[in-house]
């Protein structure tokens, strides 16, 4: 009962340590970083049922190649799109973010997380929403 006791408090231990070196950069300072040119957008008045997008553009302006990882939103009616090759230091790239509002109804606010090799090895962005009725009889 000790042996599986000691067995699992090692896993999670080594499981959680990988964790913490997967998403944190041992260097600091040459690490990438994505600029972006806005990081909120407001649709404003959105029709419920339509699919609208936006695109958040940024530019690494760090010292080492950008990496994205993966890109997570809060709810199923968010699909992200990212570069899937490395930005190179000094270029661009974009995060297409589409939003369909069928379901939806009044304000919404929608935070997309980056997960990439930055200094905290996360990023966001957010978007606003009022998705209104269709007002006909």
């Amino acid at each position: 009962m000790r042996y599986l006791f000691f067995l699992v408090l090692f896993v999670f231990g080594s499981v959680s340590t990988y964790a913490q070196r997967s998403t944190t950069p041992k260097d600091t300072v040459n690490v990438p970083i994505m600029k972006f040119e806005e990081s909120t957008f407001n649709f404003n008045d959105v029709p419920q049922g339509s699919k609208v997008s936006h695109e958040y553009k940024f530019k690494n302006t760090g010292k080492s190649p950008l990496i994205i990882s993966n890109v997570l939103v809060t709810c199923g009616c968010t699909v992200p799109e990212w570069p899937k090759s490395p930005i190179a230091p000094g270029k661009s790239g974009i995060i297409r973010v589409f939003f369909n509002s069928t379901g939806k109804f009044g304000i919404q606010n929608k935070t997309i997380t980056i997960l990439a090799n930055t200094k905290y090895g996360r990023e966001t962005v957010v978007f606003t929403a009022n998705v209104v009725g269709n007002t006909a009889k």
